[in-house]
């Protein structure tokens, strides 16, 4: 029978299926049920930046409501223990208390302090290990992407001099050059690289003239630039590499794999198909693997991948020209 055990930012896992953050890993009913369907490991939805400064004024808001009306007055608000991230921190060590599985918390700040200061805290609920999601949006015509890049460097220096549990980042596909912060972060020594980020964008009703925030899901499809950097990243980099957006199905997870992915995080497929997709998912991926004849993910991990391809087309600009020139030649898969 197939071996589906891997390893993660140096974190062994009993298979390559990383549940990751979203709304169903802030419940913890949701997170037994994935833990009893197979997952290996769950990140825990993030704590933004937002939280932390929203919390902080309204804090001092209520503190300093009545000031100076009474001498006594100054007492009557209490300090609160377990408020906005305080309450994140609680349920996080809570999460990580009940499940045997690894648990990853997630931090999406804005500045390096912050990152740095709440990377602490969140390291002390015991977490296994660490995600930042590295994501600006550029509003801000005078800020180059240099600079941006510097900032995100410092961040992640701050965070791997201030905490000893391994790191991942989650990055944006939008990086002029992936391979090039990838390399410089790598060199930083984060221990995992989850590629990519899926990302939300406005959208407006247009009869109430509103912003609206539909649910954003992937579809298969939508998993292919993962296995690109997958298989441009393997064996370059010391830093694990997590597949992420777009993986649904056995078929999703295998084709990462074979690109060089260390393991894959899925989201989208356990609001589509419910959380048992997750077993469904771990015996396709032993049926090709006994069907293949192989033993271990070792056994074909980046088997595809850009060094070791067959075919010196497939991480090229030119495949893009092979398919036009032979379209009768290809089928399109349908949308999931």
């Amino acid at each position: 029978m197939a071996n589906l055990q891997s390893s993660y930012m140096g974190i062994p896992l009993k298979n390559p299926f990383v549940v990751g953050a979203c709304s169903m890993t802030a419940h913890m009913d949701s997170i037994k049920r994935m833990e009893d369907a197979g997952a290996a490991a769950v990140v825990i939805q993030s704590l933004f930046e937002e939280q932390i400064q929203l919390q902080n004024m309204r804090m001092e808001e209520e503190l300093t409501i009545s000031d100076n009306l009474d001498a006594e007055i100054q007492d009557l608000f209490p300090d609160v223990e377990h408020g906005g991230p305080e309450e994140h921190l609680m349920w996080v060590r809570k999460t990580k208390e009940a499940v045997s599985i690894p648990v990853i918390g997630s931090l999406n700040c804005t500045t390096p302090q912050t990152w740095a200061d709440w990377a602490v805290r969140m390291e002390e609920t015991g977490v296994d290990g660490l995600e930042l999601n590295f994501f600006a949006i550029p509003i801000d015509g005078t800020r180059s992407a240099q600079e941006i890049e510097d900032e995100q460097i410092d961040a992640l220096k701050r965070v791997k001099s201030a905490v000893k549990v391994p790191i991942s980042v989650k990055l944006s596909p939008f990086y002029t050059s992936p391979l090039d912060i990838i390399t410089k972060m790598d060199a930083v020594g984060v221990n995992g690289f989850v590629l990519f980020n899926r990302l939300f964008h406005p959208s407006f009703n247009i009869e109430k003239e509103t912003g609206q925030y539909p649910f954003n899901l992937s579809t298969s499809n939508d998993h292919r630039m993962a296995l690109r950097f997958a298989g441009l990243l393997h064996d370059k980099v010391k830093s694990s590499i997590c597949a992420s957006n777009g993986i649904h199905t056995g078929e999703d997870a295998v084709e990462v794999l074979l690109a060089g992915a260390d393991v894959f995080q899925a989201v989208s497929t356990l609001y589509r198909n419910r959380i048992d997709v997750i077993g469904q998912v771990l015996k396709d991926i032993e049926a090709w693997m006994d069907r293949k004849g192989y033993s271990s993910l070792d056994d074909f991990r980046g088997k595809l991948s850009v060094e070791k391809t067959p075919d010196k087309w497939t991480y090229r600009r030119a495949q893009y020209v092979k398919m036009l020139l032979k379209a009768d030649d290809y089928v399109a898969r349908p949308p999931v």
